[in-house]
């Protein structure tokens, strides 16, 4: 949640150095880029606390997948087994309904 706050006032110091400076009369293309460089800038200066807080939640993240050895969290690693073994199943229900004694391979032309 820390990266989502810090994000979110990133995305807001842009809107708003964007707003001053198209009524200060900039227009085009340099006014989305002089926006991000002045929000680039007070972001820095005012955003230390949300800054600081979001990098030790990626770090915090970063040293629990590397001591447990998960790349996702736990309930996205019990879903992507479950949906694997539904599709699993699903092969097997359809392989065993093939007709094992049909000699055509698939991609063959057919002698029809």
């Amino acid at each position: 949640m820390p990266v989502v706050i810090y994000s979110v006032l990133r995305l807001l110091l842009f809107a708003a150095a964007l707003g001053v400076l198209w009524f200060a009369g900039l227009r085009g293309w340099l006014l989305v880029l002089v926006a991000a460089v002045v929000a680039l800038m007070l972001s820095y200066l005012t955003l230390r606390r949300p800054r600081e807080a979001a990098s030790r939640y990626l770090a915090e993240r970063a040293e629990h997948r590397a001591r447990t050895g998960e790349r996702f969290s736990r309930e996205i690693e019990d879903d992507a087994a479950a949906e694997d073994a539904a599709l699993d199943a699903q092969e097997d229900a359809a392989s065993s309904g093939a007709d094992a004694t049909s000699t055509e391979q698939p991609g063959a032309p057919s002698a029809r």
